[in-house]
């Protein structure tokens, strides 16, 4: 393999990173404040992907927009403004802030929603019995996503133009890919300085402590963990818009498999740790892809998953995570 495909694969991984580390963070999130894996984030990554869609078409395809001001005549403005997020750079950056900031929106209060009604009611309940509750609402929100939306793949307009930006060792950096890496880092860095810096970021890291102790200096526990819970699955929206900016499709299933590899990378990172969650997403996906590009496309899960493995025997706590200590 030459110099150049090797640094092609590590562009392509560091890109698949990124979205990986994004959907790993609301693993790490819930995990960290309470010790309990959500196995419906992966949902969430899909949901985004699906709202992200809706938004895109609502502003641009023409026939959406005819359909809809059809049924809502108040909405008819959308066709004029149509023409000025499709036709300029700046029309297109309005266009992806909005697209983005509804997904996310959409999905985070989704997440809350989740977590108000299957989650909080099991709280004091055995450690099983909302790990069974989070795998029932993954079920359900994918049949909901097959049954009311499609079961076919849907593709993804192609409406952010893809263009080479630069070269790197004769590889190429187009421009998707750079969005995706820079949004990726951009929003990983607000994270981490929101959980750091902030009061409530404060409150979350004591809750995560010891959220009796927190209740008891006068932090609402309720109001932190829905918020972690809208955080989580706004970042895994961010990632299903980029995957389905990436890939060109969206499908009902489309959130089992990358929502397992960014468990994959919480853990080894190290789950509950933020930081350990983006340096575990970008090592998966270097490693996914380097695999891919020296073995064959067909090894990737198993490449994901058998580090998993080796992680959870030769390291549970993961790359910069803790031994955890049981309360009693």
């Amino acid at each position: 393999m030459s110099f150049s495909v090797i640094i092609q694969q590590l562009i392509n991984g560091v890109t698949l990173g990124g979205m990986y580390a994004l959907i790993a963070l609301g693993y790490t999130l819930v995990y960290g404040i309470l010790l309990m894996i959500n196995f419906a984030h992966s949902e969430m990554f899909m949901t985004g992907a699906y709202v992200g869609l809706g938004v895109l078409l609502l502003l641009t395809d023409k026939g959406v927009i005819a359909k809809v001001s059809k049924a809502m005549p108040f909405l008819s403005f959308l066709e004029a403004s149509r023409t000025f997020f499709t036709s300029s750079a700046f029309g297109l950056i309005v266009l992806f802030l909005i697209v983005f900031l509804v997904a996310m929106t959409a999905t985070g209060l989704l997440g809350m929603f989740i977590e108000r009604v299957a989650y909080r009611p099991l709280r004091n309940a055995p450690r099983l019995a909302p790990l069974i509750s989070a795998i029932g609402v993954s079920i359900f929100l994918q049949n909901a996503a097959l049954l009311w939306i499609d079961s076919r793949a849907i593709p993804y307009p192609a409406v952010f133009p893809i263009k080479k930006l630069f070269s790197i060792g004769g590889a190429n950096v187009n421009s998707l890919q750079a969005l995706i890496i820079s949004t990726s880092i951009i929003l990983l860095l607000i994270l981490d300085t929101f959980v750091s810096r902030t009061k409530v970021g404060k409150a979350m890291r004591a809750t995560s402590q010891d959220s009796e102790a927190a209740g008891l200096m006068g932090i609402d526990i309720n109001y932190v963990i829905a918020i972690a819970f809208f955080i989580g699955p706004a970042f895994g929206a961010v990632a299903g818009i980029f995957s389905g900016m990436y890939y060109g499709t969206v499908i009902f299933s489309m959130g089992f498999i990358p929502g397992m590899k960014a468990f994959t990378a919480a853990v080894l990172g190290g789950i509950g740790n933020l930081r350990g969650a983006m340096l575990g997403g970008f090592l998966l996906g270097i490693v996914e892809s380097l695999g891919a590009g020296f073995l064959s496309t067909g090894y990737k899960d198993v490449i994901a998953f058998g580090i998993l493995i080796l992680v959870l025997i030769f390291r549970p706590g993961g790359l910069l995570g803790e031994s955890v200590v049981e309360k009693v």
